[in-house]
């Protein structure tokens, strides 16, 4: 089951009077969106020193179809989920969760795909099979995001068609970091020398083991996120776009092709 066009209610705001980032992207043809860098298939630089990933190609296409040129920037993830945008970037194409808190600042004006997250562990542990063996645990998240969200038991998704989910684990202690990269550089030290595991989505941990990470997944995911583009507060004319083409995106198997080429499985669907 998937969502075409999953949008939640647009509110006029102040700083995003209507059509205004629509027609700041028609009138210099530039698309300037926020992403992340370091987190591998998603969005990080390569060999050549290119910022790519799965992310990155889903805005390089949209940009595309609005007849304009993609130009990427990576702030602070805090700053992107805190709306205001002020024009600094149009668009946020960063596997970002559509939580109720985050709708009262952004739009979400389409669902692109779905991500499975999971804990995983330093390989030399042995002891932690499940999610609740790492209670009262050190478990790192990446601040401000979702995973810190559902460790601290305050994950709320009002998205239709979401698979329902619990809350299956309660760290002793959460320990943030500025990205998922950097909370993984803390679990490879050691078994417990930091960190005893880190809380993030199966497409990024799978990477870093194949990149020789010494970790392992514990368990089975605890919860799919559906992940959406996001929009600073108010623009319809932008949203209604930004839906229409990632609908159609979806039709003509544009996503689903994106999903195969970076994560090896079509993500773009609720299992």
């Amino acid at each position: 089951m998937f969502l075409a066009g999953v949008t939640f209610a647009i509110m006029p705001l102040a700083n995003g009077m209507a059509g205004e980032t629509l027609d700041r992207v028609m009138e210099t043809r530039t698309l300037v969106g926020a992403t992340a860098d370091g987190y591998p298939p998603v969005a990080f630089t390569d060999e050549n020193n290119q910022l790519t990933g799965f992310d990155v190609e889903v805005a390089r296409e949209i940009a595309k179809r609005l007849g304009a040129e993609f130009k990427p920037v990576t702030p602070a993830w805090e700053a992107q989920v805190a709306g205001r945008w002020a024009g600094r970037w149009d668009i946020a194409v960063g596997s970002m969760t559509p939580t109720t808190a985050r709708a009262d600042v952004l739009d979400f004006p389409a669902v692109y795909y779905y991500t499975p997250a999971i804990l995983v562990a330093h390989k030399d542990n042995t002891t932690y099979q499940s999610a609740s063996d790492l209670d009262g645990k050190v478990v790192g998240a990446c601040a401000a995001c979702s995973y810190e969200d559902y460790l601290r038991k305050n994950l709320v998704m009002d998205v239709e068609g979401v698979p329902p989910f619990e809350y299956e684990v309660t760290p002793g202690r959460i320990q943030t970091y500025e990205s998922d990269g950097m909370a993984f550089d803390d679990l490879r030290l050691g078994d417990g020398v930091r960190i005893d595991a880190v809380l993030s989505n199966v497409p990024t941990v799978t990477a870093a083991i194949e990149n020789g990470m010494p970790f392992r997944m514990v368990g089975e995911p605890l919860v799919y996120e559906p992940l959406a583009i996001a929009t600073d507060k108010g623009d319809a004319e932008f949203n209604a776009k930004i839906t229409e083409i990632v609908d159609a995106m979806r039709a003509d198997g544009t996503l689903s092709a994106l999903s195969e080429k970076w994560f090896g499985i079509d993500l773009t669907t609720v299992k």
